[in-house]
């Protein structure tokens, strides 16, 4: 039996932010690595051995002594046990196993080191995939893949626990940006490296006719009081650590050795039937 065919084109994605390097827009890779920083300030612990994952390293140069940037392969250039920090950094929508991403990176780190995930979550781009949808099926009758499938929040904190991660956390902020029109907003995807790399996409360039009514119907439903239209892009940040014996446990279920009643200095009723 063949194998079935892997959700994202490689190759196609490596042309693509190949391209958008000659002008890059990577203004939520910015947002990335200063969300980064702003957790690490508050971790009391000074990092010896990090490694950032990331298809833009100019981005991440100098935010930490000695860290090595490395792309977001299927394979990950990491050494089991090398790092007590690993940054997986707005790739994991582009990895053909996210679990396996994650995985690697548990399995890099040394006993109580932090993994820090940032990912695109599922509110991400939600009126560009309304519009696009609407467009292309009043156009062409039909329904393409054109923009990637992202989890949503509780499914990518999932992803912590499988992984083999303590301690996991999950949280999320969506970022409204403003565009003049949809095909602005489709420009600067181009310049983010973050256009259709999906293998089953159409190969041919879409119809100038889905296009401009995907911009008609993105600027009818999706306008902001100054006539310009809004873009979310919600960032999820994942963290766990490496299982280790001087991490807090949870106590076991019943072993509580006073009632909440008492602390609360409340009165404690059973429930009706």
């Amino acid at each position: 039996m063949s194998s079935p065919a892997p959700l994202i084109d490689r190759p196609a994605l490596a042309r693509h932010r190949a391209r958008a390097r000659r002008s890059p827009a990577l203004f939520l890779h910015e947002a990335a690595r200063d969300e980064v920083q702003d957790r690490l300030s508050v971790v009391k612990r000074t990092f010896t051995a990090p490694v950032i994952v990331s298809p833009y390293p100019e981005i991440w140069q100098g935010l930490l002594p000695g860290a090595r940037v490395i792309p977001d392969d299927d394979v990950l250039a990491l050494e089991e046990g090398a790092q007590d920090l690993v940054i997986h950094a707005l790739a994991l929508h582009w990895a053909n196993d996210p679990v396996g991403q994650l995985i690697q990176c548990r399995r890099a780190l040394r006993p109580d080191g932090l993994s820090l995930t940032l990912a695109f979550g599922g509110e991400t781009l939600q009126e560009l995939r309304a519009a696009l949808g609407q467009a292309e099926i009043e156009v062409t009758g039909g329904l393409s893949p054109r923009v990637l499938p992202m989890g949503e929040l509780r499914d990518l904190g999932g992803l912590l626990q499988r992984a083999g991660l303590a301690l996991p956390v999950a949280d999320s902020q969506v970022l409204d940006v403003s565009y003049s029109d949809a095909l602005h907003l489709m420009r600067d995807l181009r310049a983010m490296g973050e256009t259709n790399a999906l293998t089953a996409r159409l190969r041919q360039p879409t119809r100038r006719a889905v296009l401009l009514r995907a911009a008609q119907i993105y600027a009818e439903t999706f306008s902001r009081p100054d006539g310009r239209i809004r873009a979310s892009f919600e960032l999820v940040t994942l963290t766990g650590w490496a299982p280790d014996a001087s991490q807090q446990k949870p106590l076991r279920p019943g072993s509580a050795a006073h009632r909440l009643a008492e602390a609360l200095n409340t009165m404690e009723r059973p429930l009706d039937d």
